[in-house]
């Protein structure tokens, strides 16, 4: 009987084995979590620093912002200049909230003096002034010089939870750039310029829409989310320690 016991004495219980094992593996993943979320945070500090320097720069020629957007297909935020006339029968109504109101961001055609089209964000209208009949005096005739931010195009809708866009009502959930273009009244074959422009805070005649709508809210909580999953790792190896260290019970 003796020879059987000192057998298996110094052998790890099954049941500690078990636990040292998913321990190790939920550990890896708390870290695993811990590190990207740092990860993150680096990128989003970068992305921050870039809109900030963006948004502070001189506007450019619609030709240089062109030249960035065919080299890294990312010019959000960046200021341009751009004239032309705008097709206000085109003008597509983009749901939105402003202050507190909702209603609609306005996207208008801008023909561009070489026959090209742009989508300018012209800003904000309260619901019930969704028809331009009743904002007559804000249609400018002629041409203009529009300046404001450009905006990269979404790939895809953004999320499965917005509302598929309702083109016979001419309500948009989502910027689907090209939808809202093919639906504008365009002539055959217009060319279209490759991002949006959201316009600046210059007034409009009779004050609608109301420019300068971009919102630029980037939240940056992943230093928190960091510290919580390497607190979590930290824990739970306290508590695997304290487990797996305690002597066991004597039968």
């Amino acid at each position: 009987m003796s020879g059987t016991v000192g057998s298996t004495a110094g052998r790890p219980r099954p049941r500690k084995a078990l636990l040292l094992g998913l321990g190790l593996v939920l550990f890896a993943t708390l870290v695993g979590l811990g590190t990207w979320q740092v990860q993150r945070l680096h990128w989003k500090e970068g992305l921050l620093e870039t809109i900030d320097r963006r948004i502070h720069a001189a506007p450019l020629p619609l030709a240089d912002v062109e030249k960035e957007f065919a080299a890294t297909h990312d010019v959000d935020y960046t200021p341009v200049t751009v004239s032309g006339t705008f097709l206000h029968q085109g003008e597509r109504h983009f749901f939105s909230t402003w202050e507190g109101d909702t209603g609609f961001n306005v996207y208008t055609p801008l023909r561009l003096d070489d026959g090209r089209f742009v989508l300018v964000n012209r800003g904000f209208v309260p619901y019930d002034l969704k028809d331009p009949a009743k904002r007559r005096q804000g249609e400018v005739a002629g041409t203009v010089t529009v300046t404001g931010l450009a905006r990269n195009p979404l790939p895809e809708k953004p999320s499965m939870m917005l509302p598929d866009n309702d083109v016979a009502k001419n309500i948009f959930y989502w910027k689907d750039r090209d939808v809202m273009a093919a639906s504008a009244g365009l002539p055959a074959g217009a060319v279209l310029v490759p991002f949006f422009i959201d316009a600046d805070k210059a007034p409009n005649p009779g004050g609608l829409p109301v420019g300068g709508v971009t919102i630029i809210d980037l939240p940056n909580n992943h230093l928190q989310y960091a510290v919580t999953w390497y607190g979590l790792a930290a824990t739970l190896a306290a508590v695997l320690i304290l487990r797996l260290g305690r002597p066991p019970k004597q039968g």
